[in-house]
């Protein structure tokens, strides 16, 4: 395996040409964006939005944070009381799960790219599309005013009893969620029509580019698992209005079934947020090293497979709730099954780079972040999997080491690899290489330092959602806020260096990677149609025929 440094990324020099017509030039002014059907804008759309929740959610996290810099043990001394404690990390959950991970990639990168991957000018339903946006706007107004509002302090999963009793605005804030939910159904069944009826001649499914069969695979789990949700948070509106015994143990109800409905989404829900991140993944390790998939068709199939088990595992979130032993034995073992197919991506992106010839810029670096971190994430998972070190590690600090490694050492950090790949073609303009590894390398080195002591913290049995704690614990706490901020000042980085290539940025060519998939054949930023003529379907992987041109700083495909 050789590396080389990435020819493309040089100083912003270049003035940008004429004014040309694109999609972010096609038409302007407020009503053009308000009511636009470019499948592009609502991406652009999308991806502000759902960045903007992140930043709420990541204030939150930091304000969780540095309240637990000290023990607390006097409720007159700390710095927030239990209860807003309470409420800032029910916000904090709720934020960050619904508004900004779940969405994030599907919505935005996926909005953006499906249809130029497929060679297409817009995807199937594009009105369903702009209703699929104001849905989400709309449930996220009115669960962060529900929220916000009054203060909900029922934790991210509206857990029953808790939340039956609760004097907060349970219901509004369900409503939120169902809105939401609507938002993710009609995104996903609109990827799915698009992907089934809309390939280009010559694309069969063995030549569509793997982000594709990722995005396909979480349309799926969004259209089947989602409508549990919506259901499950009717049901608790009706118990919380009616009171007719659903879930109530004080009317004959069964709190525990309230957790088998919810866990039935929320974990396929898991695979709608890293699926698409491992898409990403497969697309940066293909392009970044210069050579083609290894395993297309195990990483593809993977995806599939990923998407059913996943709907056979919610019950390991349940071992100390009570169940049957049998049934207990058999959620494990689904657990440990569904770890194969993840194995397997990760051992054919490390094939891939295997003699490959690997430009370690901004997104090849956030590509091996994700690796690294989303091992760790996954092998912490088997102890969480296994009965007997489950029911001591449970409702611990390690649950939320591991979640996070997964959740956002995973999806986050391909989330913002992809961002950066993907951003010349979205905006026309190259960034600062240096400063999008000195950000990703910040961002690194913050998050272990943030969850790695939280690991040991949950193995010496400190409880998670604690707003305080023994002072055995402190020197642990201090090195994850300190791990905290150190993350945020990365992602703030990364922030600052994708804000600076608008305004100093030099033009983007239309391939500055070396990407075979169809995407890099178009202009950046692509036109409004995506493409002046159709564009010829080869294999998404084959790069015998790219080459790179000094001249126009770009790579070439040989005719």
């Amino acid at each position: 395996m050789s590396v080389v440094t990435n020819p493309v990324t040089m100083p912003a020099t270049h003035p940008e040409a004429g004014k040309e017509d694109n999609y972010l030039t096609h038409s302007s002014g407020f009503l053009s964006w308000a009511l636009t059907l470019d499948h592009k804008r609502i991406g652009m759309m999308y991806l502000v939005g759902v960045m903007s929740a992140f930043a709420l959610g990541g204030v939150l996290a930091l304000m969780i944070r540095l309240h637990l810099w000290t023990p607390n043990l006097e409720p007159n001394q700390a710095w927030l009381l239990n209860k807003t404690y309470n409420q800032v990390f029910t916000l904090h959950g709720a934020v960050m799960v619904f508004l900004f991970i779940i969405p994030s990639i599907p919505a935005a990168l996926g909005n953006f790219l499906l249809p130029i991957m497929l060679g297409t000018k817009d995807v199937a339903f594009p009105r369903l599309n702009l209703g699929s946006f104001y849905l989400w706007i709309a449930g996220a107004i009115f669960f962060l005013f529900s929220l916000f509002a009054t203060g909900l302090d029922t934790g991210w999963t509206f857990y029953t009893p808790y939340s039956i009793e609760s004097q907060g605005p349970v219901i509004a804030a369900t409503l939120g969620v169902f809105i939401l939910g609507f938002s993710s159904i009609f995104t996903g069944l609109n990827f799915i029509v698009t992907i089934n009826t809309m390939r280009p001649p010559g694309m069969t499914w063995f030549r569509m580019p793997l982000f594709l069969w990722a995005v396909y695979s979480t349309s799926i789990i969004q259209v089947l698992a989602t409508p549990v949700l919506g259901i499950t948070m009717l049901l608790l509106a009706a118990e919380k209005l009616l009171g007719i015994g659903i879930f109530d143990s004080r009317l004959n109800g069964d709190p525990i079934a309230f957790q088998h409905f919810f866990w039935f989404y929320s974990h396929p829900a898991v695979y709608i947020m890293i699926l698409p991140a491992m898409g990403i993944i497969s697309e940066l390790m293909s392009v970044h090293s210069h050579k083609g998939i290894f395993g297309y068709r195990m990483i593809a199939y993977s995806s599939v497979a990923i998407a059913l088990f996943g709907f056979l595992v919610w019950g390991h979130h349940m071992f100390t709730s009570g169940m049957a032993d049998v049934t207990t034995i058999v959620f494990s073992a689904l657990t440990f099954t569904v770890s194969i197919p993840s194995a397997i991506k990760v051992f054919n992106w490390i094939g891939t780079m295997y003699q490959g010839t690997v430009s370690l810029n901004t997104p090849m670096v956030y590509a091996l972040a994700f690796i690294f971190l989303f091992t760790i994430g996954g092998l912490t998972g088997l102890f969480l999997g296994a009965l007997s070190t489950d029911m001591h590690l449970h409702a611990t600090y390690f649950v939320i080491a591991h979640f996070h490694y997964v959740m956002m050492g995973g999806t986050l950090i391909a989330f913002l690899g992809g961002l950066f790949h993907w951003w010349p073609k979205m905006t026309g303009k190259m960034f600062n290489d240096f400063g999008g590894i000195l950000s990703a390398a910040i961002v690194f080195v913050g998050f272990n330092l943030t969850f790695l002591p939280q690991f040991v913290l949950g193995t010496r049995g400190m409880p998670r959602r604690y707003a305080s704690y023994k002072p055995e614990f402190q020197l642990l706490h201090q090195l994850s806020t300190i791990g905290a901020l150190m993350l945020g000042v990365g992602l703030l980085v990364a922030l600052l260096v994708l804000l600076h290539s608008l305004f100093y940025g030099s033009k983007a060519p239309k391939n500055p990677w070396g990407g075979a998939t169809l995407e890099w054949e178009c202009s950046s930023p692509p036109p409004h149609d995506n493409f002046s003529s159709a564009p010829t379907v080869g294999d998404p992987y084959d790069f015998s025929k790219i080459e790179y041109d000094p001249k126009t700083g770009s790579y070439f495909k040989k005719k």
